[in-house]
């Protein structure tokens, strides 16, 4: 992996200060996506970390872990599942709630999602608290899955997100 890549990619994401609310510096990836280079850069930084490990499935994160998941499983000619807020997938689904600064929200994986035993990988744009990402990690293991690593463009380390994740391996490409 490139420094040069890294930092360009660094360079690229944008801090929106008070976004979504008052004390939040919001670490923004669409500079990163709107650059061909850019977003080529940080799906080959995912790819290069998921060739050769017999992976089954990409699990992707909703909205952004579908940007770069979806293409991910494509390149790697997996299966990609899309793990979601409540209420949003057509099928029945497992749900697994997980908590914010100011309550409960719930995320859900549709029953046939992947098989028993299946290789996966889970793939996001940013680790923060860790919240989203380990019940994801709880709706993958629940179904059955083997989850193999999580992978985060953006880790924002002072969070702590990490421990949410248990045992899970994790590979982050920038940190915060």
């Amino acid at each position: 992996m490139a420094l040069d890549i890294l930092g360009k990619l660094r360079a690229a994401v944008r801090d929106v200060p008070d976004f979504p609310k008052k004390g939040i510096v919001f670490k923004d990836i669409t500079p990163v996506l709107n650059d061909p280079a850019l977003f080529r850069a940080s799906i080959d930084l995912f790819l290069e970390r998921s060739r050769g490990r017999k992976i089954d499935k990409i699990v992707g994160i909703d909205a952004r872990g579908f940007v770069f998941g979806s293409v991910v499983a494509y390149e790697l000619g997996v299966g990609f599942v899309p793990i979601r807020k409540r209420g949003k997938l057509p099928y029945r689904t497992e749900v697994a709630k997980y908590s914010l600064e100011y309550g409960e929200a719930e995320m859900e994986m549709h029953i046939d999602a992947m098989r028993e035993g299946e290789r996966v990988v889970l793939v996001d744009d940013l680790l923060a608290t860790g919240g989203t990402s380990a019940a994801a990690a709880a709706l993958i293991r629940k179904a059955g899955g083997n989850l193999v690593e999580a992978q985060f463009l953006i880790e924002l380390e002072f969070l702590h997100g990490r421990k949410q994740l248990e045992a899970t391996p994790i590979t982050s490409f920038l940190k915060y």
